[in-house]
């Protein structure tokens, strides 16, 4: 099966490895990648272990792990990486009534203990 993170890889060489804890993401865009082709699996565990630890009380894996389900998640684009840190992306998906939707995120990213996690988004657009 193809990434649903649009790399035009498959799963399996792409995030899947991410997914399974076989490897961490090795920078904030493949974090983010990995993190879109979590809704898409879905994948509500991955999504909380990879938010980053001062910011999981706003989170809970069930949430997560539904917004996956209810909601078809049909495409990522990368728009812009302003620093090492930082990912631009529209998120494309449709939701339970068939309403498509582009999500426009500047999502922050930070390392810890050689580990990327993710810490906020700002919404664009």
């Amino acid at each position: 099966m193809n990434c649903p993170c649009s790399s035009g890889k498959s799963y399996e060489e792409c995030c899947k490895p991410y997914h399974t804890g076989e490897k961490n993401a090795p920078t904030a865009e493949a974090l983010m990648r990995s993190r879109f082709s979590a809704f898409a699996i879905p994948n509500g565990k991955y999504l909380m272990e990879t938010t980053s630890p001062s910011k999981r009380q706003f989170h809970n894996t069930k949430d997560l792990q539904e917004w996956g389900e209810i909601n078809e998640w049909t495409k990522l684009e990368i728009v812009d990486k302003p620093s090492m840190n930082k990912v631009e992306f529209k998120a494309y998906y449709t939701d339970e009534e068939g309403q498509q939707h582009i999500h426009h995120e500047l999502s922050q990213f930070k390392m810890i203990q050689n580990r990327w996690f993710y810490v906020s988004g700002e919404f664009l657009d």
